[in-house]
Parts: C-alpha cells; sequence; structure tokens
C-alpha cells in the first residue's frame, strides 16, 4: 500500500540532500515531485493542492538546523502536514472508537455492497472481545458483544455474518430477509439490553452504487437506533471513486468515523490521504488482511511514517504482544540457558510463533524501509507462501528427524521433498539456514550480539532472508 508514494518522495529526498539550503527554486523542484507522487497514488486533486501550498508555505519559511540537511527537513515539514492530512489536527481522541453510553453502545456499519462491511463487522466485534479497546488512552477492558445483519437483500449475506461471528467468537443475533431491517434492528437491540451486551454492532445493506433507496433506509435505523458509533466503510481500492462515496455518504448520515479496508491490497492507496480530507471525520480502523486479526486502530502519525519509509515499530510491538505466547517464549529461553541445543523442533516452534502474529504483508509494511528491503525484499504474499512451504518440510520430517538433523541423509531428504511437494534443493536450503540460525543461538547465548549480527549480514549475502523467511 502506497508502496509507490513512499519510492517517490524517498527519491526527493535523496535529490535534496546535496543542497546547502532551501530556496525557492530548488523547494518548487520539489514540490513538483511531491505533486506528481500524490496524484499517482490516486490522492484526489483538491486534496493534492492543499497539502502541496501548506508544504510549500512551510518549507520556504523553514530555517534549517545545522544538525539537519534540507531533505531531513523537508521529511519533518511533510511528516507533520500528512499527519494533519490524516486526521493528526483533530487530536488523539478523535480516532478512538467512542462507547460513552448506556449498554449497549450501537455501532452501525455503512458502505456499498463489496466495502467489506460484513467481515469488517466481525473483525471489529472480535477486536472489542479480545479487549483491544481504548478509551481516553487508556485499555477498556473486554466488551460482550452482539452483532446482527440488517441485510435482507443480498443472498445470504446473514449466513454469511453468522459465520464471520462464529469465526471470530462473538455473539450472533439471528435475523430473516422476511422481516424489515427496522424490526431486526428493534428485536436485537432489545435482546442486547435484556442480555446486558456491552455492544451491538448492525451490519447494514450495501448497494452497487448509491441509491436514494438505500440513503433512506440507513437514515431511518438511524434515527431508530441512535448509534453512538456510525461507521462508514470503503474499499482503499476504489481510488477517486471511494472519495465520492463518502462524500455522498457524510451528507446524508452524521457519520462519526471510517474504516478504510483492504489496504494490504495492490491498490495506489490514495484513498486514505482523501477520505479524512474529503468527510471531516477521522480514519478510526483499517483493514491491513483478509484474516479475522487483520484490522487495526488507525494513528495518523504512524501511517505518515510508514508512508516515508519510517516503519511503524510500535505498531509491530503491539502486534507482536497480542500474538505471541510469552509462556512460550519463555520457556524456549530456559531450554537455550540450560545448555540443550537448538534443534529443528525448536525451529519449527519459532515459526509458529512468526505464523501467530498475522498477515506477513502487514508486518513487513510496519518494518523501516532499509530492513524490510533487508529481510528478503520479499512481497507479503511470497512471504505467507515461503512460511507454509516451510512448515511442510518441517511437519514431513519424523520428531526423531527434527531432533537430530545429523540424521537427513540423501533418502531422507527425497522423503521429506516429496512429503512436502518441494524439490530436495529447497529441503537443502532450509537446513542451511538452520544451521546458521543455530549459530546465532549459540552467540545469543554466549553474549555475542555483535558476532550474531554480522552472522545475520551474511545470511542477507547469500539472498536467502532470515530463517524461516528465505527465498
Amino acid at each position: 500500500m502506497l508502496d509507490n508514494l513512499t519510492q517517490r518522495l524517498s527519491r526527493v529526498v535523496k535529490t535534496m540532500r546535496g543542497q546547502a539550503r532551501l530556496t525557492e527554486s530548488n523547494t518548487q523542484e520539489m514540490m513538483r515531485e511531491v505533486r506528481m507522487a500524490l496524484l499517482e497514488a490516486d490522492v484526489s486533486l483538491p486534496v493534492v493542492r492543499d497539502f502541496v501550498s501548506r508544504v510549500r508555505e512551510q518549507a520556504l519559511g523553514t530555517e534549517v538546523a545545522e544538525s539537519l540537511n534540507p531533505g531531513q527537513a523537508l521529511v519533518g515539514i511533510v511528516h507533520k502536514e500528512l499527519t494533519a492530512l490524516m486526521g493528526g489536527d483533530l487530536g488523539a481522541e478523535a480516532a478512538e472508537l467512542s462507547l460513552a453510553t448506556q449498554p449497549p453502545a450501537i455501532i452501525l456499519m455503512a458502505g456499498l455492497q463489496g466495502a467489506g462491511k460484513t467481515t469488517t463487522t466481525g473483525k471489529l466485534a472480535r477486536w472489542l472481545v479480545q479487549g483491544n479497546h481504548e478509551q481516553n488512552g487508556r485499555k477498556s477492558g473486554k466488551k460482550k458483544v452482539l452483532v446482527v445483519s440488517a441485510d435482507v437483500y443480498r443472498p445470504a449475506a446473514i449466513d454469511q455474518l453468522e459465520t464471520v461471528a462464529g469465526q471470530a467468537g462473538v455473539d450472533f443475533f439471528p435475523s430473516t430477509s422476511s422481516q424489515t431491517p427496522t424490526q431486526i434492528a428493534a428485536a436485537a437491540h432489545e435482546h442486547a439490553k435484556r442480555h446486558h451486551y456491552d455492544v451491538l454492532i448492525v451490519d447494514t445493506a450495501g448497494r452497487l452504487g448509491i441509491d436514494q433507496a438505500m440513503m433512506d433506509e440507513i437514515r431511518g435505523l438511524h434515527e431508530q437506533l441512535n448509534p453512538i458509533e456510525t461507521l462508514f466503510v470503503v474499499d482503499a481500492m476504489q481510488g477517486q471513486d471511494a472519495v465520492n462515496v463518502a462524500q455522498a455518504f457524510g451528507e446524508a448520515l452524521p457519520l462519526t468515523g471510517v474504516v478504510l479496508t483492504k489496504l494490504d491490497g495492490d491498490a495506489r492507496g490514495g484513498a486514505a490521504l482523501s477520505v479524512r480530507h474529503v468527510t471531516g471525520k477521522p480514519l478510526k480502523f483499517v483493514g491491513v488482511s483478509e484474516k479475522l486479526d487483520g484490522i487495526e486502530a488507525f494513528d495518523p502519525e504512524r501511517m505518515a511514517q510508514r508512508v516515508l519509509g519510517m516503519g511503524d515499530i510500535v505498531s509491530l510491538v503491539e502486534q507482536a504482544q497480542r500474538n505471541i505466547d510469552v509462556s512460550e517464549a519463555e520457556k524456549m529461553a530456559k531450554r537455550l540457558k540450560s545448555g540443550r541445543k537448538f534443534d529443528l523442533n525448536d525451529f519449527r516452534d519459532q515459526l509458529l510463533q512468526v505464523k501467530k502474529m498475522g498477515d506477513m504483508g502487514s508486518l513487513l509494511e510496519k518494518l523501516p524501509a532499509q530492513f524490510a528491503q533487508a529481510a528478503g525484499q520479499m512481497q507479503g504474499a511470497q512471504a505467507d507462501k515461503q512460511l507454509r512451504r516451510t512448515e511442510g518440510i518441517l511437519n514431513s520430517m519424523t520428531p526423531l528427524e527434527r531432533s537430530r538433523p545429523e540424521l537427513l541423509k540423501a533418502s531422507r531428504k527425497r522423503r521429506i521433498a516429496t512429503g512436502a511437494g518441494v524439490s530436495v534443493q529447497e529441503v537443502n536450503r532450509l537446513l542451511t539456514q538452520f544451521t546458521q540460525m543455530q549459530g546465532m543461538m549459540k552467540k545469543m547465548k554466549k553474549g555475542g550480539m555483535a558476532k550474531m549480527m554480522r552472522t545475520m549480514g551474511g545470511m542477507r549475502g547469500m539472498g536467502g532472508g532470515f530463517g524461516p523467511f528465505g527465498r
């Protein structure tokens, strides 16, 4: 997402490094590049004009500190304005999901068909059930959540939400296509009150395009339910259309926030920079993968850092904390300290821990640009595929073979390759990477961090990436 924009802005910064200071001449040239980068990313023209104007004004009035070069000064200005463009000027609390009302807090989901409303409903419910919600910067605890579908038009829409709710581990309120949306909403609300639910999420019907009947229906639901949050769900891959649809919904409904889905797609992603500016409403969540844990609370400053190739280490750490089994990690550390040799069973355990962290595309996106390149220069989909292949090879081995890799001679390797559906060369490559990782573990045990980093550099030089991420 926004890879092209990141690359273009990086080139602008490199060009500016050779300049002694920011002048009207080099700033004009620089802003032409920034404008082209934004337009190619499908950011709407009015947003580009406004953004470029603000950056130019600040750049020309900026004294470059002795410790900075003009390129670094430019990054600071662009980072500040990108953050403001995506909602940073609204304050941190504006992007929080508000549940400050008499339970159940009602969340109404709006948007066109195909934008991902139903999946987002399940993701958001799971996110709340797991206790990820924050109010005023503090975790508010796990929530009891009920979801209901008021989409009586799309075939199997109700069944789809029931399936998603089951996968997400949240309660589903049954409804039928013979009921009206208002009847469904009223029954679900009464059930949620009677059974003391904290949150009720109502998934509404979408259309292939904006029409009056759709707007009248969702406006009526809004008046009936008086939701604390009305979230507009929009597909990042729609580009300019996403902005137009957001504007139409914003005029018809008192939206409280936007959810941008499919941010892991191959779209140019300009909607992320445009929607908030057009609607005046904060981006509250982004969908970063198809998996049910593929939703993140939106942080404009962190997203600006990603766009500028700085990465988002804070989100990466939070993702690890949510998914990594701390007790398993502690057991591994104790085993290594005890002097027990690191084997392929341990290697497989580490691989499973990495898989728990979620989609590799979203993980790699959060690394600073130079580290993302060092991590094998792979696309997220490729990394996920390689993880699965590596897991297949390890699972094709017997427990004895994993504990004693020295047993793996030619005949055993052929059997493992056949079982995993890969070539013998791939099995050999995995064993080579494992041997390197064994060496790293020894150095870590002895405290030789500098040696370990040199080993990692050597692994990169082989073109294989790190451990299970090798190509």
